[in-house]
């Protein structure tokens, strides 16, 4: 089963955090990702440019709507994206929680994609 990890996190507490710290974090993403790549779990990754740069599409009265910003209006962005391959929910969940955010404020929805 293929699920998508999404991974969140508020984009002015990750610049608080200090360069140093920052790309250590980040170098722990690229061992775990290399570590799903041996063993053939990941398949796909997307790393999003920062909210300033998003358009939200809506309908509004029937019309269309094109505004700046993310979707949501909330202390966490949506960052970027994991596909995995996994038995279960469970294998999937333990990979999220192997992510080198979480202990910094980071957050990983997990969701089954549809067959």
């Amino acid at each position: 089963m293929r699920y998508l990890l999404l991974c969140c996190f508020d984009e002015k507490r990750w610049n608080a955090i200090p360069e140093p710290q920052r790309e250590a974090i980040m170098r722990d993403y690229g061992a775990l990702l290399q570590s799903l790549d041996r063993n053939g779990q990941h398949l796909a990754t997307g790393k999003l440019k920062p909210t300033a740069t998003a358009t939200t599409v809506r309908s509004r009265n029937g019309k269309p709507v094109v505004s700046d910003g993310p979707f949501a209006e909330t202390k966490a962005q949506l960052g970027g994206s994991h596909l995995v391959e996994c038995r279960a929910r469970e294998e999937a969940i333990a990979i999220a929680k192997r992510f080198p955010t979480l202990p910094f404020g980071g957050a990983v929805e997990v969701r089954a994609l549809e067959a």
